[in-house]
């Protein structure tokens, strides 16, 4: 039997890389929404605007100019004068991606829904696993002396939130073409 992940239309991993943390909240925008859904963001945008009942703040809010640049910075989106967008994007709390759905109504918005949906409850149980282990650790550091506080602040260190790796810009060549390249070219000029 296959997983929910093994299944998805969307695969998890990818809809994870699109979760950020903004506003104090998850969200997606939606131009990464757009894409699983199979409609231009522009189209998706004129969708909500038609719906606007069925999105208030707390589902769906517009990035402020700050809050663009602090994005901008971190996924490397383009700004207007190099092409980028005119507008500021939309961002959708997990309510308001829920309830994309019924305004798309389309079978691959539900399918790609439900991928969404499970991506953001396992998050919510990584983190509870995160704070049960941050608890036990707490507890087990009242019990015990001095001795073992080096190792309780090198564990508490590790359960911080690990910053992404970003990947790396510009060409890389493989190293092994790049040997048998060499190689070649000996050969030839011999």
């Amino acid at each position: 039997m296959q997983t929910p992940s093994e299944n998805s239309i969307v695969p998890i991993g990818l809809i994870t890389q699109k979760i950020y943390f903004v506003r104090s909240a998850r969200v997606m925008l939606d131009a990464d929404l757009a894409r699983p859904y199979g409609v231009a963001t522009k189209n998706l945008n004129k969708a909500v605007k038609r719906n606007m009942r069925r999105f208030p703040q707390d589902f769906m809010f517009q990035l402020s100019p700050n809050e663009m640049r602090n994005l901008r910075f971190q996924i490397g989106t383009s700004r207007r004068s190099q092409g980028g967008r005119r507008y500021a994007p939309y961002a959708f709390t997990e309510q308001g991606i829920a309830m994309l759905s019924s305004v798309l109504r389309s079978a691959r918005a539900v399918q790609v829904n439900v991928a969404i949906m499970r991506t953001f409850v396992r998050l919510r149980e990584m983190l509870a696993t995160h704070e049960e282990l941050r608890r036990k650790i707490d507890a087990m550091e009242k019990r015990y002396d001095a001795r073992f506080q080096a190792v309780f602040a090198t564990i508490r260190q590790m359960l911080e939130t690990p910053v992404p790796a970003k990947k790396p810009i510009g060409f890389h060549a493989k190293l092994e073409l790049t040997a048998n390249a060499a190689q070649t070219n000996k050969r030839r000029h011999k």
